[in-house]
């Protein structure tokens, strides 16, 4: 079972255990940093979690590649709990992630759940030049997000349509294509997908058959660059969204279950800005 948590909440009792039906977490991840509160202080609660066999593994969720460094150190000289995971958004249209969060999440042999892997359903399908916009509760809960009269948004769109024409000359669905891409990154342990039916369900585990080429990769870097991520404005939402110190009784551990697609090699390695020779001690 894995779970995620708001930082700086306790993390489960044993009553909640008990209601989740187990008696450990294999893995407890905390939902995003937060500036308010102390690594040490965190990666102390969870040692003890650990400690108290409540929680088998810990991990992160959307943190920066620095704060992962960080967060190694301060369990090194502290004598703390490593994380063992991290959880970013990592998509066809989100590769900034490529240019240094998954380099060091390799070298500190820590497992890669990426999460939206379909780009918040820009990857879909469902969204075509000269077809009507899809509706849906993301839609409607952040219209900014598929706001058409924002450049980024035409930027996105105009993308996914070049990665759906070069899913049917390759033979296989625009899910297929963004799946599998996410899963063939070496970095990453697994994809976690959000079906709604048995049919996306389906569709979502069909990518476990098939394999991107050399060519097919060489093709997705040309409509969108390694290490780039096409929405800037999501990036500095979620930067301000990170920095945003929240009151104390907002950070509320939110319990989820997760599916998870598992993964190959990708077929070739990415150029990368980031050296491991740089990332301190392991």
């Amino acid at each position: 079972m894995a779970a995620t948590a708001a930082p700086g909440s306790c993390g489960p009792s044993r009553d909640s255990l008990r209601r989740l039906r187990t008696d450990r977490i294999d893995l407890y991840q905390i939902h995003r940093p937060d500036p308010s509160v102390d690594l040490d202080e965190t990666l102390g609660a969870l040692t003890d979690l650990v400690r108290a066999g409540k929680v088998r593994y810990i991990g992160c969720s959307t943190f920066p590649a620095h704060r992962v460094v960080e967060s190694h150190w301060v369990a090194e000289r502290r004598h703390r709990e490593r994380f063992a995971s991290e959880q970013p958004p990592y998509s066809i249209l989100a590769r900034a992630v490529e240019a240094d969060l998954l380099p060091v999440c390799q070298q500190y042999g820590m497992g890669v759940l990426a999460w939206s892997p379909l780009a918040g359903g820009w990857l879909s399908g469902r969204y075509r030049e000269g077809a009507e916009l899809p509706q849906s509760r993301r839609a409607a809960l952040l219209p900014a997000r598929y706001d058409m009269e924002l450049e980024e948004n035409r930027r996105k769109l105009a993308a996914a349509e070049r990665l759906a024409l070069l899913a049917e000359q390759a033979g296989m669905s625009l899910v297929e294509l963004a799946l599998q891409f996410v899963m063939q990154h070496p970095a990453v342990t697994s994809a976690i997908i959000g079906p709604r039916t048995m049919d996306h369900l389906e569709s979502h585990l069909r990518p476990l058959d098939v394999r991107l080429t050399p060519d097919v990769l060489d093709a997705i870097d040309v409509i969108v660059p390694p290490g780039l991520t096409i929405n800037a404005s999501r990036r500095r939402v979620a930067a301000a969204r990170a920095a945003r110190p929240r009151p104390a009784a907002q950070r509320i551990a939110v319990m989820t279950t997760t599916a998870a697609v598992t993964t190959g090699e990708r077929a070739r390695a990415y150029a990368r800005t980031w050296s491991p020779s740089s990332a301190g001690p392991s």
